[in-house]
């Protein structure tokens, strides 16, 4: 994984020694807090509903185990013992004190980890898929560019400010783990006909308070043309983008009320500019230098199937339900991707103690490599396992309480911390993410239902995601209640779509009910136990989960 240049070190360090001056600035009242708030956001630090909350930046996912006993470290000693990892591949620590902040921002910065560009209106830390490098349908290892694209817009001074912020995504595999088409750019490695490698580009997605797809500019953009053509569409955003109402300052509004072609010509312009003047031309030798960093590790000649795996699995009924959906195919034969549940039964979705963050460390040291990966769904990753120590590995896991088997299924939800934490929710989602997983705590329904993804937001900002969910569920205030709004049909892959609002929300007490409901109308009515829950809703539409919710005649919206 990419390691800290000496620049990295000066540049790292020095934000840490400003940041001190203007926290103990803060602290003596010579800075307001409308003074101090732009200087904190650019630190990653937010002043939520109870205390400061710090985001800490975990560049495309990728984390050693020495980074992650570093952010159990700050767990530890200056929040309340656990972190909450996010849909965007970074960790909060949600009950920090100001005052601590700069020497939190030290020990992060001695193992190599930071804060910059994970808030404010700039472009945010770039995110990947979470089994790169590892996965057996890729087409090359995503982190390469976005790494690359991290080391290009740090401070960049175009856009350090920004109409608002700026989300980048990189797939470099058929199936979209990385929900490019939700980002501000959407990066999808391919080849030509030529078997020249590049990208697709897609730009304008995104989910909060107005849900949109990307759109395809760019079939084919030639490796080398990468960070010009992305300065580009950034420099016909930072011009034209709405900076007089921050509800429609994301490059989305603008590609929508420009449209396609007009945005298109526009940015072609730009990148037609920038290649006149040579400026921005990726060398061949500077992408291999940065792929260097991410060569994969030295991997043994196995066979294809573990028989050791394969016993332990007949006589341990739990190991083989978690292998059945926590251990995916790896590009090397004779390993595995395993994914770490933080999803067991009534657990908050992402949360993590500093205990288990340590003993997954060492699991990771001990049997992949030495590497993790973080998940947008909020889980996180042994990238590199060699089958034959999965059984191990398992009984490990168990000891640190997540080795639940539940990777894609109905309990494993995505879910924002809501209004238990946020300023800015209307209702809670922590709560009844963990009502939902134990009112289908049974794993035998579980695998009945089959791959169904649950996401929930306590407000139209969407930080859970739901938008992009098989069932979706939006918080809203009614008059000072919390009633929660169905959404059906979404999906974050690459066959993309935003779910449809199903009718009027339900109080906090029915909807776990309704959500049962949801469940229940699919599994009577599919074609067949293999049919998934997604084809069910795209072949049938919402009218029998109305009728099923509602009654003949649902209410509007």
């Amino acid at each position: 994984m990419y390691r800290y240049d000496e620049f990295d070190r000066r540049f790292v360090n020095g934000r840490v020694e400003e940041f001190r001056d203007q926290v103990q600035r803060r602290l003596a009242g010579e800075l307001t807090e409308d003074e101090f708030r732009p200087l904190r956001l650019m630190n990653g630090v937010y002043l939520q509903l109870h205390a400061y909350m710090l985001r800490v930046a975990i560049p495309y996912g990728t984390l050693s185990s020495a980074k992650l006993r570093g952010l159990a470290h700050i767990a530890r000693r200056y929040d309340k013992g656990y972190g909450h990892f996010t849909t965007r591949q970074n960790i909060q620590f949600n009950w920090i004190r100001l005052e601590d902040v700069p020497d939190i921002l030290d020990d992060l910065a001695k193992v190599e980890l930071h804060a910059i560009q994970t808030s404010g209106n700039c472009i945010r830390n770039v995110s990947a898929d979470h089994f790169a490098s590892a996965a057996r349908d890729e087409l090359a290892d995503p982190r390469v560019y976005a790494e690359i694209l991290r080391q290009w817009s740090s401070l960049h001074p175009e856009f350090t400010y920004l109409p608002r912020k700026f989300k980048i995504a990189v797939s470099g595999s058929t199936h979209d783990r990385a929900a490019i088409q939700v980002h501000d750019i959407g990066l999808q490695i391919v080849e030509n006909a030529a078997g020249e490698r590049g990208f697709t580009v897609y730009v304008g997605g995104g989910l909060g308070r107005t849900p949109m797809v990307a759109k395809k500019v760019r079939e084919f953009l030639p490796e080398s043309e990468l960070l010009s053509y992305c300065e580009a569409i950034l420099r016909v955003y930072n011009q034209f983008g709405r900076r007089d109402n921050k509800y429609k300052a994301r490059v989305k509004i603008l590609l929508h009320e420009a449209g396609l072609d007009e945005v298109r010509r526009q940015v072609e312009e730009e990148y037609e500019d920038i290649k006149s003047r040579d400026a921005l031309t990726l060398p061949h030798d500077e992408i291999d230098a940065i792929a260097a960093y991410f060569a994969p590790p030295a991997f043994e000649t196995l066979p294809e199937r573990s028989e050791t795996l394969e016993r332990a699995k007949v006589v341990d009924t739990a190991l083989a339900d978690f292998v059945a959906r926590n251990l995916a195919p790896h590009r090397s034969p004779g390993y595995g991707i395993v994914t770490v549940s933080l999803k067991s039964v009534g657990s908050v979705p992402g949360d993590a103690t500093a205990e288990q963050m340590e003993a997954i460390a060492d699991l990771a040291e001990r049997y992949s490599f030495d590497e993790l990966r973080v998940s947008h769904e909020q889980n996180l990753v042994l990238p590199h396992v060699r089958l034959d120590d999965v059984p191990a590995l398992f009984a490990e896991l168990q000891k640190a309480g997540v080795a639940t088997g539940n990777a894609g299924l109905i309990t494993d939800s995505i879910c924002c911390p809501g209004l238990d934490y946020c300023s800015l929710a209307n209702a809670r989602s922590i709560p009844l993410a963990q009502r939902i997983s134990e009112r289908f705590a049974d794993l035998s329904r579980q695998h009945e239902i089959g791959d169904l993804k649950i996401k929930i937001s306590g407000c139209i900002n969407a930080c859970g995601h739901h938008h992009v969910a098989h069932i979706g569920i939006l918080g809203v205030d009614r008059k000072g209640e919390e009633f929660y709004q169905i959404t059906l049909g979404g999906s974050g892959d690459e066959t993309c779509s935003i779910g449809s609002i199903v009718g009027r929300g339900f109080s906090s007490d029915d909807i776990v009910d309704a959500i049962e409901t949801v469940v229940n109308t699919y599994i009577a009515q599919r074609s067949s136990p293999e049919e998934p829950f997604l084809a069910f809703f795209r072949r049938v539409g919402e009218a029998p989960f109305k009728e099923a919710l509602y009654g003949a005649a649902p209410a509007a919206a």
